[in-house]
């Protein structure tokens, strides 16, 4: 069904910079987003893993060589900042 949205400029602009960073087109990652804010049920950690795949999230840090290791440096970085 075709719908047509009239976005703010910086919305739109964010929108297309994220979906290029995805390497997918607006439209794509337009109802990626609006797929996911659907709310799903997650019975168990297999579920929410195949949930997250299918959302794209998985695989969507290739620039994070080790998450534990990510992890902790986010956290590290969030309790010096609380000081």
């Amino acid at each position: 069904m075709p719908l047509t949205l009239e976005l703010p400029d910086m919305l739109a602009e964010s929108l297309l910079a994220e979906a290029s960073r995805c390497g997918i087109s607006l439209q794509d990652y337009a109802v990626r987003v609006l797929s996911a804010s659907k709310p799903a049920t997650i019975s168990d950690g297999a579920t929410l893993v195949a949930y997250w795949q299918s959302q794209g999230v998985t695989g969507s840090r290739p620039d994070v060589e080790d998450s534990l290791i990510e992890a902790r440096r986010i956290r590290e970085h969030a309790q010096s900042r609380g000081g």
